[in-house]
């Protein structure tokens, strides 16, 4: 590693002469069809340059300066757009598709910047909440692992007070309200160590190499998204050179070891992208993430693509990925954020994806998308607890027990039609089958019925179910004059589990005020299952075991949204949005209880306890958000982000309390700065840093007497989420070098970031510690130093 930073620093004292490749697709983004004879031209270039696109809507410039450019798109009748800040390095082609606009009336000229419309999704029917982010924002931001999820709480309206997993919270809503959608079909959890129910988990699955732009939305969601209330991560891998091959190689603590190799597949613009990681700290032995343990997990991912054709274009995209670590009790420390001292547990995960998409153009306004994929995601927990520990009768036993495997076939129909410049349609079908074989057996909070010393161990699920769940839809977006937009749809869903069938209207209005001001509405009604761990509990009826919350129906959530997005000056944008949800049919106790299912997803399993439930429980979410971003340009960029809010429910007991996601406020600042260097300023050194502050979570006390009599934790329920705990603060700095070759294709990156410099002690919990009946207070990870090495050629 020395002799590589020596490397580095020499490397930047010579001159350069390299140059590389921007290419791309050109298509128009109400029908999604290519537009041959578009126009790209590179500005700021010392010789003027110019390409069309060919009848695939397919453009490459060559002999383009290493460093940040720009490209300026047009084709007749359609918005001309300038996209700046494309990053050209020696190691890789830059790849960049745009979707353009069709002129509202064909004598227009307008001109847009697509640098300082970010804050636009790439769904062209999502113009409320929404915004796309890119492969260089989840690379580039210091303290995010690499991880959308992390990126995404930067974001206004997002909040991730766990260090240790990547679960956001958005809005105030659970993080089992998050929708996860790869290539436009619903996955599982797409996350190492993640368990049934969850949607986040410690290490990403997903390889951020492998992303293209996508979408992340946090309100009145478009009516081809459904089950989900609080918000969705909408991704889509990125195809691989269809022109040349490229390989990257890549190292760092938490993404691990990894190699790509992408490039040309057949002869009709096919293409292929492979990639596989394994844990760097798996293979020196190290703990990481707040235990002494082990981590070890890895993951490969795909996308093939057959190229086009005269039945269409076929792909085939997938992620497998395993993880398991071991949890020994002699190596824990009584910190340990996942395990304690008297134990021994083994978990084990797996998840997995495989999907083939059709598409087919249908004349040169329509296409016709169908996607078909099985997914999986097991995880295995087993804990063997010592008695007497450390006496003469230590004895240990299986204390715990789970199994769990969720099998997914799904199947996305997607009809999309440009009827004019003014008017597009969309309708289409998700159908999914759930296959769920659950066993969850635990000692915890039971008596010692069979009279052999130790509590029982209770069967609290033992399944092998299955159930479909069927959604279609249909919408539109109507441009009714040149400065007003509306959306409109319908998003219906049916469960054969419990007969239950629901449809919501969506809609949303966007009015541009004038060319720098923007005023937005959105509306919708949305539906989720209730957590399928709850759905399939046991309950001991008469000496019989039944699943009594089996026919739950689905909870619901009505959102309003208002938004105004302003451009301050160049490169600087403003947004503002308030917001309401209000939540009913949440699963709550038959007697009076604080009890909600709005309240669960915080960790890694769901109470066990909570059987007979009914849906009469209540609850709402309200704020206010702003964003103030300075998308990069002249060497540097920056983003503020605020949020002040509400997160309220409700269980039978009618009282209103916080839940656990209602932390008030949350801010973030962050900022980086790029400075060119060597002769000809053809490598940067770059600094970024992240601070955020948030209000404390708040929890239940533990009742330490009860907890002391008992010999486990009982949580005083009666003041449920009553108490709250310190503010949490956290700033990280990342720096690093990028270095482009001088005379070979070849790039290299190394970075340092430097994780809670400040060494700050946010509580992760206050937990009942069996061992010395006292309630200990356990901080999340302090100090933690990061780093990457990147090399492409």
């Amino acid at each position: 590693m020395k002799k590589l930073l020596i490397l580095f620093v020499f490397s930047c004292t010579f001159s350069f002469s390299q140059t590389g490749i921007i290419k791309g697709q050109i298509i128009d983004k109400q029908s999604e069809i290519p537009l041959p004879g578009a126009t790209i031209e590179l500005l700021n270039a010392e010789v003027a340059t110019g390409k069309f696109t060919d009848d695939n809507g397919y453009y490459i410039i060559d002999n383009v300066p290493i460093g940040r450019q720009s490209i300026r798109i047009s084709y007749v009748g359609f918005e001309t757009i300038t996209i700046p800040n494309i990053v050209v390095n020696s190691g890789k082609e830059a790849i960049v598709n745009i979707s353009l606009i069709e002129s509202f009336n064909q004598l227009d000229d307008v001109v847009l910047t697509l640098g300082t419309n970010k804050d636009r999704s790439i769904n062209k029917l999502a113009v409320v909440s929404s915004r796309q982010f890119s492969l260089e924002e989840v690379n580039r931001f210091s303290g995010g692992r690499s991880d959308v999820g992390r990126l995404a709480a930067n974001f206004a309206g997002v909040s991730a007070p766990d260090d240790s997993r990547n679960d956001i919270v958005v809005r105030g809503n659970s993080p089992t309200g998050l929708l996860w959608r790869l290539e436009g079909i619903p996955i599982p959890s797409p996350n190492h160590y993640s368990t049934l129910g969850t949607t986040g988990g410690p290490v990403s699955a997903l390889n951020t190499n492998m992303l293209k732009n996508s979408d992340f939305l946090t309100s009145a969601f478009p009516a081809e998204y459904g089950n989900a209330l609080g918000g969705v991560f909408d991704l889509g891998f990125r195809k691989g050179n269809k022109d040349t091959y490229e390989y990257t190689a890549q190292l760092g603590i938490f993404t691990g070891v990894e190699a790509m190799a992408e490039g040309p597949l057949g002869n009709n613009n096919g293409s292929f992208l492979v990639a596989a990681r394994y844990s760097l700290v798996g293979l020196i032995g190290a703990g990481a993430g707040g235990t002494a343990a082990t981590p070890n997990y890895s993951d490969i991912s795909f996308n093939i693509d057959f190229g086009d054709g005269k039945l269409g274009n076929l792909s085939l995209f997938g992620i497998l990925g395993s993880s398991d670590i071991e949890f020994l009790g002699d190596d824990i420390n009584e910190d340990d954020l996942f395990a304690a001292e008297d134990e021994n547990a083994f978990v084990e995960s797996g998840f997995g994806v495989i999907g083939l998409k059709h598409r087919i153009n249908i004349g040169n306004k329509s296409y016709l998308k169908s996607i078909a994929s099985i997914s999986t995601s097991s995880n295995t927990f087993k804990s063997d607890r010592f008695i007497d520990k450390g006496t003469p009768q230590e004895r240990i036993i299986r204390f715990t027990d789970v199994d769990d495997t969720q099998n997914r076939f799904a199947l996305s129909t997607l009809f999309n039609t440009k009827l004019n410049r003014n008017v597009t349609l969309r309708a289409g079908v998700v159908y999914e089958n759930f296959g769920i074989e659950s066993l969850l057996r635990d000692r915890t909070e039971q008596g010692d019925n069979d009279g052999d010393g130790d509590p029982d161990l209770f069967t609290f699920r033992d399944i092998d179910d299955n159930f479909n769940l069927i959604q279609p839809y249909i919408q539109g977006q109507f441009r009714l004059t040149e400065k007003i937009t509306f959306n409109s749809g319908l998003h219906s869903q049916y469960s054969n589990l419990n007969e239950q069938f629901a449809i919501g209207p969506r809609a949303a209005l966007n009015y541009k005020i004038t060319p720098k001001h923007n005023l937005n509405l959105g509306y919708g009604i949305h539906y989720q299952n209730v957590p399928l761990p709850l759905l399939f509990l046991n309950e001991d009826v008469n000496g019989q075991l039944i699943q009594t919350n089996r026919q739950l129906d689905f909870t619901q959530s009505e959102h309003f949204v208002l938004g105004y997005n302003v451009k301050l000056a160049k490169s600087w944008r403003a947004k503002l949005e308030v917001y309401y949800q209000d939540i009913s049919n949440a699963a709550v106790e038959p007697f009076s209880s604080s009890y909600s299912s709005l309240t669960e997803g915080t960790d890694f399993d769901f109470d066990n306890d909570r059987v007979s439930l009914v849906n009469e429980g209540t609850g709402y979410n309200q704020g206010l958000e702003l964003t103030v971003e300075k998308f990069f340009s002249d060497g540097y960029y920056g983003l503020l982000t605020t949020s002040i809010f509400e997160s309220k429910y409700e269980g039978s007991d009618g009282i209103e309390r916080n839940t656990p996601f209602n932390n008030g406020y949350v801010m973030n600042l962050l900022a980086g700065r790029e400075i060119n260097i060597g002769k000809e300023k053809k490598n940067q050194l770059f600094f970024d840093t992240r601070l955020s502050y948030a209000g404390g979570r708040y929890f239940t006390p533990v009742d330490l007497a009860a907890s002391q009599q008992a010999g486990f934790e009982i949580l005083q329920e009666d003041i449920a989420f009553s108490e709250q705990f310190d503010d949490y603060f956290r700033w990280d700095i990342k720096f690093g070098i990028k270095f482009n070759s001088k005379t070979k294709k070849q790039s290299h990156q190394f970075y340092v970031d430097l994780q809670n410099v400040t060494n700050n002690e946010n509580v992760f919990v206050r937990r009942y510690n069996r061992l010395t009946n006292n309630v200990d207070q356990v901080n999340q990870i302090g100090f933690f130093p990061d780093f990457g090495y990147r090399f492409q050629f």
